[in-house]
């Protein structure tokens, strides 16, 4: 008999697991963390109240806290996601604006999905390869080789293609040659000498400019997705209108423009449901010198 690798094992002990416990067990891991692990809360307490600085301190603290408990339900859900079918997505999650993403397609450019670490990302993805087609999704290799091995696991086995984002502009310019989707999330901080910096949350955010510099290359039309979780536990899958690619000339003007254009699309999404955002996260890390 053929030996299981350890990473197999592990999501076959956690698959064993009913839904409801691994829930209720992972939101009080991350709900512990949330006490014991001071940094990264006072990094979203802090960054909560910079973005609604109407909201009283009671309110933003229930906010962070729904934060945790996100990403204690998706860390639960993650190891049901090769299970993930055609027949069961509407177990899962109702699928809105399914239209959007075929006209895109119909263009016979690509399409570009632009998404954020929102809701169930990751469910979000697998879903997309089952109701449309697979898609590229960049991501950063873990140092940890069972952890690197059980995550891309799960996120192939929908037929999905993973590749480090560090080496991915070529093999995004191949796959949207051949017309079909990559994914990307642009919602986390970048380097000042990398990002260009844009509105979110009236506050100036170094973002990177790769999907815009790649839209203005390609034509490939981009479309915003966001996996909502409902307050019964199931999703809506919300994919909009493909945005309005502006292209006048000036590559430097039309990438801050599109970059903010993309940004606002995700900014909209969090202003609705703010504890399913990533806010942990020190998206406003970096700093425009003062010219800028």
């Amino acid at each position: 008999m053929k030996k299981l690798q350890s990473h197999t094992v592990v999501l076959l002990i956690l698959k064993s697991i009913p839904l409801s416990v691994r829930r209720f067990l992972f939101t009080g891991i991350a709900l512990l963390v949330y006490c014991l692990v001071p940094k990264r809360r006072l990094i979203a307490l802090y960054n909560l109240h910079r973005a609604f600085p109407e909201k009283s301190m009671d309110e933003l603290v229930r906010i962070a806290k729904g934060v945790y408990r996100n990403v204690g339900i998706l860390a639960a859900e993650f190891v049901d996601i090769p299970s993930l079918n055609a027949s069961r997505i509407n177990e899962f999650m109702e699928v809105r604006g399914l239209e959007n993403y075929w006209k895109a397609k119909a263009k016979n450019k690509g399409v570009v999905l632009v998404t954020a670490h929102f809701g169930n990302w990751e469910l979000m993805a697998a879903a997309f390869a089952v109701i449309g087609e697979p898609i590229m999704i960049l991501y950063r290799p873990f140092d940890n080789p069972l952890l690197e091995n059980i995550v891309s696991t799960v996120r192939t086995s929908t037929g999905n293609t993973v590749t480090p984002a560090n080496r991915a502009m070529r093999g995004i310019l191949r796959r949207l040659r051949d017309k079909k989707t990559v994914g990307l999330l642009i919602d986390q901080n970048v380097s000042p000498p990398e990002g260009r910096f844009v509105q979110f949350f009236n506050r100036p955010a170094c973002t990177s400019p790769g999907l815009a510099h790649i839209a203005l290359l390609t034509d490939a039309p981009v479309v915003p997705a966001f996996l909502i979780r409902k307050e019964d536990g199931k999703y809506i899958l919300e994919i909009g209108a493909e945005r309005e690619l502006i292209k006048s000339g000036d590559d430097d003007r039309d990438i801050i423009l599109n970059t903010q254009r993309y940004t606002r699309a995700i900014e909209d999404v969090v202003r609705q449901h703010p504890e399913q955002w990533f806010w942990v996260h020190h998206r406003w890390k970096a700093q425009p010198l003062p010219h800028q």
